[in-house]
């Protein structure tokens, strides 16, 4: 089975700055991918790059096989890859159920997810959804945030620091979720700083440092020593 989701020799740029180096990655059918490394490693480029908001070639990314590397995000989003931003960045001025409206239009694909089944994962959403979005506690600001990415229904489920600043107990409810989520039809990636909690929820997981990847493999089969020189150097 081809993987749902690869990305061929990735490059990245900030004007003239360089901020990933060919990057090979996949995720297959119903993964859950972790990508780790330390600030400025290159992480949430990889997932801007991805999700069509930093330039590339068409066939630097692959969607079920297509070439989608020259898509905007827009178009991205249709075709089925949607992202779970850094911070949320809910519409302030929008309700609880008017942000997770926003997640879906015409061109939204066909699929489980609706306002309801959102609701059914979230139900403290479902109680506040007249209230204004960013009203709410952190943790379900980051709960609006998933499902609104989820409201178009993706194959990929791109998730940026989604644990950052939130206390353990919410983190714990949050990763919850991801069961579910794949079980509807979506592979996910998460971009988390936590090496714990990237263990816990991943099936593989791939380490980046200053825009390479420097490790991959199962949390079973990675050592804390490996990961520790993936992490920061050997040399750290």
């Amino acid at each position: 089975m081809s993987p749902v989701l690869q990305t061929h020799d990735l490059t990245a740029f900030y004007g003239d700055f360089q901020a990933l180096f060919g990057i090979d990655m996949h995720l297959d059918e119903g993964e859950t991918l972790a990508i780790i490394g330390a600030n400025g490693a290159g992480k949430s480029t990889l997932l801007r790059a991805i999700s069509g908001l930093l330039p590339h070639a068409a066939d630097a990314v692959l969607l079920e096989g297509r070439p989608v590397g020259n898509l905007p995000a827009f178009e991205l989003s249709h075709q089925g890859i949607s992202m779970v931003p850094e911070g949320r960045k809910l519409f302030a001025s929008l309700s609880v159920e008017e942000n997770l409206k926003t997640g879906a239009d015409a061109f939204t694909r066909p699929g489980f997810w609706s306002l309801e089944r959102v609701y059914e994962l979230f139900p403290i959403l479902k109680e506040r959804q007249h209230q204004p979005a960013t009203s709410l506690s952190g943790g379900q600001q980051q709960m609006v945030a998933i499902g609104r990415a989820l409201m178009s229904n993706p194959k990929v489920l791109l998730c940026d620091e989604i644990s950052l600043g939130l206390a353990p107990v919410v983190i714990r409810d949050i990763y919850a979720a991801l069961p579910q989520i794949r079980e509807a039809g979506a592979s996910v990636v998460v971009v988390e700083q936590d090496i714990g909690q990237a263990m816990k929820v991943a099936d593989r997981v791939i380490c980046m440092m200053e825009g390479r990847v420097t490790l991959e493999g199962t949390p079973a089969d990675l050592s804390r020593e490996a990961i520790h020189n993936a992490y920061f150097g050997d040399a750290a």
